[in-house]
């Protein structure tokens, strides 16, 4: 029902769609690129590949460009660098810029994957259960973008029925990223 909704809604937004990718495609897909797709976001794939910029052509983009997107860790040692971002759960701030990339790039390396939708959009790589959200991601800017894939949709390209309600964004515990956006230490929920 999730997918066959999701699916409406880029039909009536005329977003450009292909045929879905097979189950050898997207296994190589996650074999080259070291992740799994979320269910939600391979169950949509497997329907249809949205294409066209920004969406990610799993099947006709470079691979230095699918690198690139999923490289999210650039954007927080950017931070790092420059603006001064550091978690107290990552101990005492080094005073050099060199060791504190090198803290910040082995605790980065620890949270959960993110895989490219579209634009900076990303989804939780698996195992996230289904109805995981849909985050934008820039450097430490963490926004949720939609409680679930078809909520995601929704806000990103307007809903079919205008009576859409927008609901407000719920945290889930189990994710580093949740937490950025609540401004709350990533790491600290690892821990309880």
């Amino acid at each position: 029902m999730l997918i066959d909704d999701c699916v409406a809604l880029l039909r009536a937004r005329d977003i450009q769609l292909e045929p879905g990718l097979s189950p050898y495609e997207l296994s190589e897909i996650e074999t080259r690129f070291e992740f799994e797709f979320s269910t939600d976001h391979r169950n949509l794939l497997e329907r249809v590949l949205p294409v066209g910029n920004p969406w990610v052509n799993w099947r006709e983009e470079s691979d230095e460009s699918i690198r690139d997107r999923f490289d999210v860790a650039r954007g927080i040692l950017f931070d790092v660098e420059n603006d001064a971002f550091w978690p107290e759960t990552w101990g005492i701030k080094p005073t050099s810029v060199a060791q504190q990339l090198t803290i910040a790039a082995e605790q980065v390396s620890r949270w959960p994957r993110l895989v490219p939708l579209f634009a900076h959009r990303y989804m939780p790589a698996a195992p996230a259960p289904t109805g995981s959200p849909v985050f934008s991601v820039h450097q430490t800017d963490v926004i949720p973008y939609g409680d679930n894939l078809l909520d995601y949709l929704r806000q990103e390209f307007g809903p079919v029925d205008r009576d859409y309600p927008r609901r407000p964004f719920t945290p889930e515990v189990y994710d580093v990223w949740t937490q950025l956006v609540f401004g709350e230490d990533p790491t600290y929920f690892e821990s309880r």
